[in-house]
């Protein structure tokens, strides 16, 4: 049986102008001890996903089961076996990490005496032990990160979800977070990951779902996506705009393909398969023509890439949840 599935899962949020159809017939399934990241960007409804699932909002209509519960009648079975991470750290500033923990052991009903010892447990694990005594004012965003989802596995959960665990931290943090989540995966945990970032996917995820206007319109491996959008990509920025069409013949003279122009910043970009080995022939090209460039290199798809081959359009900002206000971080417990 797979850890969690879905069907047709829609949930409507009226306003005082209009209605969003946050959800618009979701169907998902993530099989036990894998990791699915739910790529997409904000108001896809990935966020309004992860709270039905986790029990926190009922759906308007469809059926959702996780790990065998029914996501309505079984709710509070199903507290018991998962943990939430939300976006912002649900911790209280004035307690200690200690004590946070603690108060969190004490949700999911521990006896008091485990709860010191499970908390006691998880800031060693968390590399947090040296500030366990401390108020957690006087962290950083990183440290609240990590006391977040230490106090989300506090109850030893079989499935978890972390919905965007990466929100607002620096490069270094967010390579640390994911350090911490890939020793969740080798313990066997089933994760549920939520990210704007394909990059975070694909270091993370077995699978990706990508979720646009609350549905998944695709699904894959990190690889399977990019390959809709052509792999890798060779982008030249010419000095002078009169240079354009010459840049874009030669482009095409030294890969074979064509490249897409924006007027705006002089940019041009192609598909590459093998993409080191022909900006070499792109920059030779562009030298014996005498092009002036001020740019060049070999980037990697992004998310906007692959929203735009797979849907027509990039993934713009959209129209926040509108419950990002009321619940900015839920806790299962």
């Amino acid at each position: 049986m797979p850890a969690i599935t879905a069907e047709g899962l829609t949930k409507i949020y009226k306003t005082r102008k209009s209605e969003v159809r946050a959800l618009d017939g979701l169907d998902l399934e993530v099989d036990e001890g894998t990791v699915l990241g739910l790529l997409g960007p904000n108001g896809a409804g990935k966020t309004t996903t992860v709270r039905i699932l986790a029990t926190l909002l009922r759906p308007d209509s469809g059926h959702a089961t996780v790990l065998g519960h029914d996501v309505v009648r079984d709710a509070q079975a199903l507290r018991k076996e998962v943990g939430l991470s939300g976006q912002y750290a649900a911790v209280d500033e004035n307690l200690t990490g200690r004590e946070n923990l603690w108060m969190f052991g004490r949700l999911y009903q521990l006896p008091s005496s485990t709860s010191r010892d499970r908390a006691a447990e998880l800031l060693d694990q968390f590399d947090l032990a040296a500030a366990g005594d401390r108020v957690v004012k006087t962290y950083s965003g990183g440290m609240r990160r990590r006391l977040d989802l230490a106090s989300a596995l506090i109850g030893r959960p079989r499935l978890l979800f972390l919905d965007e665990p990466t929100t607002g931290l620096d490069p270094r943090g967010r390579m640390g977070m994911w350090d911490v989540i890939r020793d969740l995966v080798r313990d066997g945990t089933t994760l549920l990951l939520t990210t704007q970032y394909l990059e975070e996917a694909d270091e993370l995820a077995d699978a990706i779902a990508v979720v646009d206007s609350g549905k998944i319109i695709a699904r894959g491996t990190a690889d399977e996506l990019k390959s809709q959008v052509g792999g890798e990509r060779i982008e030249v920025v010419v000095h002078d705009r009169q240079d354009i069409g010459r840049a874009r013949e030669a482009i095409a003279a030294a890969c074979g393909c064509e490249a897409t122009v924006d007027e705006h910043t002089k940019r041009l970009t192609a598909p590459a398969s093998g993409g080191a080995r022909l900006l070499v022939e792109v920059i030779r090209a562009l030298d014996e023509r005498g092009i002036v460039i001020d740019d060049v290199g070999v980037r990697r798809p992004t998310l906007d890439d692959v929203f735009l081959s797979i849907t027509g359009h990039a993934a713009e900002q959209a129209e926040p949840d509108p419950e990002d206000e009321l619940v900015t971080a839920g806790r299962t417990a």
